[in-house]
């Protein structure tokens, strides 16, 4: 699993799923934490790949403890998506 990068203030990744569907169905399972949290990553789909940038904009657009908390359930929750967890 790629790790995330530093980017312009911000956590950088993406995502690679067996599908455009378990695409989809990553991000309406992480919608429902995201919701709760009320930190809101920007993310992009294209097919089988989600492209995730996390930053805290009322924070000054810099990394805070939120995104690397958002960033830890993301790879949390994908390890659902993945053969045997790996």
């Amino acid at each position: 699993m790629s790790t995330w990068q530093e980017e312009n203030q911000a956590l950088i990744k993406t995502f690679v799923f067996d599908s455009f569907e378990e695409a989809m169905r990553f991000m309406q399972l992480a919608s429902v934490y995201i919701g709760q949290i009320d930190h809101h990553p920007t993310w992009t789909n294209t097919y089988n790949k989600i492209q995730i940038s996390l930053t805290s904009h009322d924070a000054g657009h810099v990394i805070t403890q939120k995104d690397r908390d958002l960033a830890a359930y993301l790879d949390s929750l994908y390890q659902q998506f993945i053969p045997n967890g790996n």
